[in-house]
């Protein structure tokens, strides 16, 4: 978009290109950035702080809130780039193209940018990437919410670094991901992009993330900052009521591990609005915080038309010119997907002096700086020429599936798992037979694919029927779908009973369709009210019970259902949170025995569909009490999980130690496989603090450890933790560590506490600030 210049503008000249130090690549990056500013009119400055999105359109086909409201179909793409371009919005993960004709087109479009502005500097190109580039034929990982169920971040790191190097081999530069946000509430319909409800769970597994992708050289970006998961009523944008203190110890810090220890280069505001101050416009947040306490140096972009939600949906800006006002002086440096905002409305209000040129200049000289880094204001850039690409590897399907299988959790087995080789079996439900049971929101074929009918997956997804019959090829395999999704006919369920009254036991798979704003049952803006499950899935299940065959079930779904109703006459539950394209195979391994399940829940499973949220960070009020009638215990807890074989965990030497308030304390046990088979335990390490200045959790996660064992074998755990952990934000708003009673508990699930040491910190009372230990460290020894 062309903006008229103002007359300092008209002073601005461009030297030759032997004066040109902003292209001398042996120059520090600020010097660089700071000569090309100087060349750059306001128009050309602007420019730099907006997207353009080629290829999206209007006609209501949204894979953003309000996308149809605010695209313009017949944009002039020529005007928008005369004065230079910002950023490219999805050119791959828009409409389905092979890595070839996305790089073709990419390449026009850069080659575009690059000859009409005056610098000749080429837009960023960002892509979603949550699981997995998010592309036609790109492999397809689990969600989020399975990353946590593994409680394994060196894996997830390698799976990042995958997804990054596919990213860049075709010029991406910026991955809008991870989802930092701590689940609250299990009815918001993005659930499934968290990776649980637990603040240290998230900030590790999404630190782990953020290094992967960030080695591969591209741009991690943290959404949603900060407290959107915490909506009431579970409700996509709606508003948040949370104190200063809820929003420092729980929702804050996965996102200040992920910036001081994952390095990420970028940050995305939330849509929330917290106590009646937008994200958005949250100069504390955005600024004070982010910026001057934490030193964050990258650049902040907005969630998608977050700007204009200022004015069309908070109703704190009377206009686009205001909104644009409010966000940048709050510190939104770049406006995504498109320009509405930061186009001719920000030019004017520069123009008229309402907004300073400085407040252009510090967000330019940010976008500037990260083009730098990433190469692009380097003479003889170029961007990646089509060539044959392979978006869907063998060694990323490898790692696909490690990350299911290791994220499929068994919940509950009475000895009917693993299924008997020769066993006459009733498969049955809804998604036994449905590709889309493995694919979260932000996978392509559920995010843009629905829009495409008859699109092919683009990668092969094996379903749990195909692999079931692959597993166990000598079993009596019989199928029925008894009931959709989501649907009211219930004229199939009798068959489907019928089926299982003549097996020797029933599977029956239950659960989600991913999908967008209503078109799904799990997904961005597909909230519930309840926890039950979707449709007549619930009559199914009864009438599958009803025979008194076994019963299996199987939840592929993008959130915990309430399962209490059942819990005595369900043979076994499995839980696979969205496990991608290899889910199938990794469930069909677990029920057949092939996989020793190692999964363990990254959020709660309730026992009741309502009194939501309930979560186990709650202080003593919040959990069971004699003065409420209401009892939110889960039915399976955070960390809940079984294995096909034993452990006996032996408790640690000392019960008691003492530590300095700034000091650290070492603990110890060991863990055995009693069992016959191989298997994993996961040994969690909580800190309960009985008395402090506020009101605490009864108990929080600080450490975590895979303890992978043959049969008979044994290792000792050893977790250093820092007293740095104890802290929490007082009553006048600092964080500290007080002298006093500790207990670290160490639990098969935060439910199954199996020892205690108990711990007393002596010494001054601190207050600790950015630079505090962040994490515990373990060390894994074998014993003979």
């Amino acid at each position: 978009m062309s903006t008229h210049k103002d007359a300092a503008d008209a002073a601005v000249t461009d030297p030759g290109p032997d004066e040109q130090p902003w292209r001398d690549v042996t120059l520090p990056a600020a010097r660089r950035v700071d000569d090309l500013i100087a060349r750059l009119t306001t128009a050309e400055k602007i420019a730099q702080l907006y997207s353009v999105w080629p290829g999206a359109g209007s006609d209501g086909d949204d894979v953003a809130p309000y996308q149809q409201d605010m695209v313009e179909d017949g944009f002039d793409w020529q005007t928008l780039i005369t004065d230079g371009l910002g950023q490219l919005t999805r050119p791959f993960g828009t409409a389905p193209v092979t890595p070839a004709q996305g790089m073709a087109r990419l390449a026009g479009l850069q080659e575009a940018i690059v000859a009409s502005g005056r610098f000749g500097i080429p837009a960023l190109v960002h892509e979603e990437c949550l699981t997995g580039f998010t592309t036609h034929g790109a492999t397809i990982f689990p969600t989020a919410l399975a990353w946590g169920a593994t409680f394994d971040p060196a894996l997830v790191e390698r799976m990042a670094a995958a997804i990054g190097e596919g990213m860049r081999a075709v010029g991406v530069h910026q991955g809008l991901a991870p989802v930092l946000d701590v689940s609250r509430d299990a009815r918001w319909g993005r659930t499934e992009e968290t990776i649980g409800e637990d603040p240290y769970l998230v900030a590790t597994v999404g630190t782990a993330y953020v290094r992967g992708l960030e080695s591969a050289g591209i741009v991690a970006t943290l959404k949603h900052f900060a407290g959107y998961s915490a909506s009431r009523a579970g409700r996509n944008f709606g508003p948040v009521a949370m104190g200063p203190r809820e929003l420092s110890d729980v929702m804050l810090p996965p996102f200040e591990m992920a910036l001081r220890d994952g390095g990420a280069r970028s940050v995305m505001h939330s849509y929330a609005e917290i106590d009646g101050v937008p994200a958005a416009a949250d100069h504390r947040l955005l600024t004070d915080l982010l910026r001057d306490a934490w030193g964050f140096d990258g650049t902040v972009v907005a969630d998608y038309f977050g700007i204009t939600f200022l004015h069309s949906l908070h109703g704190v800006a009377g206009d686009l010119a205001g909104a644009a006002r409010l966000a940048l002086a709050a510190g939104v440096d770049v406006e995504l997907p498109i320009v509405r905002c930061y186009g001719r409305p920000l030019a004017d209000a520069v123009q008229d002096g309402s907004v300073p040129a400085s407040l252009v200049d510090r967000a330019v000289r940010r976008v500037l700086r990260q083009k730098c880094e990433l190469g692009l204001l380097d003479p003889g850039w170029a961007p990646p020429r089509p060539g044959t690409v392979d978006l869907d590897p063998p060694a990323a399907r490898d790692l696909a599936r490690q990350l299911a299988e290791q994220s499929v959790t068994l919940l509950a087995n009475d000895g009917v798992l693993p299924l008997p080789p020769t066993a006459s079996i009733a498969l049955v439900g809804p998604l036994a037979d449905d590709a889309d049971g493995m694919l979260g929101c932000y996978t392509f074929p559920r995010h843009v694919g629905l829009h495409h009918p008859g699109l092919p997956l683009g990668v092969t997804i094996p379903t749990v029927l195909d692999a079931l019959r692959t597993e166990l090829p000598k079993a009596a395999l019989e199928h029925a779908a008894g009931c959709t999704v989501d649907g009211t006919d219930t004229t199939d369920v009798a068959a489907a009973a019928a089926l299982a009254a003549r097996a020797d036991v029933c599977v029956v798979v239950l659960g989600d369709r991913a999908g967008l704003f209503g078109k799904g049952t799990s997904g961005e803006g597909c909230d519930v009210t309840e926890l039950r499950l979707p449709g007549v899935q619930e009559r199914l299940l009864d009438a599958l019970l009803d025979t008194g065959r076994p019963v299996v079930a199987v939840l592929l779904s993008g959130r915990p259902y309430a399962l209490g109703r059942w819990v005595d006459r369900l043979a076994a539950v499995v839980q696979a949170f969205f496990p991608g394209q290899e889910g199938g195979q990794a469930v069909a391994g677990v029920l057949a025995g092939r996989v020793n399940p190692s999964g363990r829940l990254p959020i709660g499973v309730p026992r009741h569909p309502g009194g939501q949220p309930a979560n186990y960070l709650a202080p003593p009020l919040g959990h069971a009490t004699e003065v409420s009638t209401v009892d939110p215990t889960p039915l399976y807890p955070f960390g809940h999980g079984l294995s096909y074989t034993s452990f006996s965990w032996e408790p640690p030497a000392e019960q008691e130690i003492t530590c300095l308030t700034d000091g650290e304390v070492r603990v110890a046990l060991t863990v055995r496989n009693d069992g016959a088979r191989a298997g994993v335990e996961v040994v969690q390490l909580y800190l309960h603090d009985p008395v402090a200045q506020v009101t605490r959790p009864v108990q929080r996660l600080i450490g975590y450890a895979r303890v992978a064992l043959e049969p008979g074998a044994a290792c000792r755990a050893e977790f250093t933790v820092p007293a740095d952990l104890s802290a929490y934000t007082g009553p006048d708003g600092r964080r500290i560590v007080e002298p006093g009673d500790l207990e670290l508990r160490f639990g098969a699930s935060s439910g199954d506490i199996r020892h205690t040491v108990r711990v007393r910190l002596h010494g001054p009372e601190r207050a600790v600030g950015h630079d505090r230990k962040l994490t515990s460290t373990v060390s894994l020894t074998d014993v003979p």
